[in-house]
């Protein structure tokens, strides 16, 4: 522990995590597996990059907002952002009067002027605590009439009906799975409503015989139009023509609409709820807003996402099919020299994220032999691919351009050109 790397490393991640990775060094030496005089080197290369336990990856998956890998990869400016935040803030001062100030004040500013059809804004934890609080503040003991096609369920097992249940609201369903109109909806409402409630089916289609009912129809009805977009777009995107954003939806009559902050936003997790001012207002002074409401951390890397440069995820939205395969024949020609088999094929990205079925993004990956996606995963700095047809797929529509060297070091250091031929 007195290795001025070790120690260094303690001030850095912590005495029990360098002991740790002294003592399986240690146990190392006594397997015979590392020489005594290694012990301390071979601590150090177990050491982690920090002391947290989530590690980096490069998103090599072709799935541009990865669940499992966290969706939306933040900016440099939300990144500096989030670093700035990290010590005492004025998230809730106004250091002109010395008071008290409205908590995110500056990012509900952003938000806003992102949705200029927005009369307010509210931002919670994540986009099924946004839905959640708008039930719970406006339909507690009330009904919900939404159409049956709209039932959905958002991943890892939860449902909305069971969510939207939870928060005591009644809902009533209307039309059939395919076909749902406004006069289903029409017969639905009365006294006991609360909202109607429209929900896009963000991960799944249907097609064929199908007729649903547009905000624009939904207006007519009297009653407050509630409408979860959920992938997080702003305004209209020209790659993504049939996915619903919020300025549309507010601008055909939408009470209120809800999104998360970290799918096609491309910012941190976060729940979003802009629309109608008195409503939000009801909505965001309900006792539940204070258990879901967001850190300093979020506020600031929102902000920064809505007021900084192209976010990671507009830019790989933004790849060409051309540029794209540029980059991976650059590759794989570095690569080829060194006696990796490789070779450039064309690949389908997709949005992911539950955002976007069914688009398919043109694409360019490198095509590895299947052994390289264990060990690239397995690697310090983990590089995630995917399998397809016995090969390993390097896509890259989700590595940023400035990633392309390290994933080709990646490559280079699982390789073994004998075994290659």
């Amino acid at each position: 522990m007195r290795d001025t790397r070790l120690s260094e490393a303690a001030r850095r991640l912590g005495t029990a995590v360098v002991k740790a990775a002294v003592r399986q060094a240690q146990e190392q030496a006594r397997a015979g597996s590392v020489a005594p005089e290694d012990v301390a080197a071979t601590a150090v290369a177990l050491l982690p990059r920090t002391a947290g336990g989530l590690r980096p990856v490069v998103n090599a998956t072709g799935v541009v907002l990865h669940t499992n890998l966290g969706r939306a990869s933040l900016s440099a400016a939300a990144r500096r952002a989030v670093q700035d935040a990290a010590g005492p803030t004025d998230v809730e001062l106004d250091l002109r009067t010395g008071v008290r100030a409205r908590r995110g004040r500056t990012a509900l500013a952003a938000l806003r002027e992102r949705v200029p059809s927005a009369g307010a804004a509210h931002v919670v934890n994540n986009g099924a605590a946004a839905l959640v609080l708008v039930a719970t503040a406006l339909a507690a003991g009330k009904e919900i009439v939404i159409s049956r096609g709209e039932m959905v369920e958002i991943g890892d097992g939860f449902r909305l009906p069971d969510l939207l249940v939870s928060t005591g609201a009644r809902l009533r369903e209307v039309g059939t799975t395919n076909r749902t109109t406004v006069a289903d909806y029409a017969a639905a409402t009365g006294p006991g409503t609360a909202f109607v409630l429209k929900v896009h089916p963000s991960n799944f289609r249907i097609t064929g015989f199908t007729r649903t009912a547009d905000v624009g129809e939904l207006t007519s009805l009297g009653v407050p139009v509630v409408v979860d977009i959920g992938s997080g777009l702003l305004g209209p995107h020209p790659v993504l023509p049939d996915e619903p954003d919020a300025e549309t939806q507010l601008r055909a009559g939408a009470s209120l609409v809800t999104a998360s902050g970290d799918k096609l936003l491309g910012g941190p997790q976060c729940g979003l709820l802009l629309g109608d001012e008195a409503l939000v207002r009801t909505v965001s002074r309900h006792p539940l807003a204070r258990a879901v409401r967001v850190d300093k951390l979020t506020l600031a890397a929102l902000e920064a996402t809505l007021t900084g440069p192209a976010t990671p995820t507009a830019r790989a939205l933004a790849a060409t099919a051309a540029g794209l395969t540029d980059r991976a024949e650059r590759l794989a020609r570095a690569l080829h020299a060194d006696g990796v088999d490789v070779a450039v094929v064309v690949s389908a990205a997709t949005v992911g994220g539950g955002g976007a079925p069914g688009v398919t993004l043109p694409s360019a990956a490198l095509s590895l032999p299947e052994r390289y996606a264990d060990a690239l995963r397995t690697r310090p700095v983990p590089v995630v691919g995917r399998l397809e047809a016995g090969r390993c797929l390097l896509d890259l529509r989700a590595v940023p351009p400035e990633d392309d060297e390290r994933l080709a070091e990646a490559v280079r250091s699982v390789s073994d050109p004998a075994a290659e031929g």
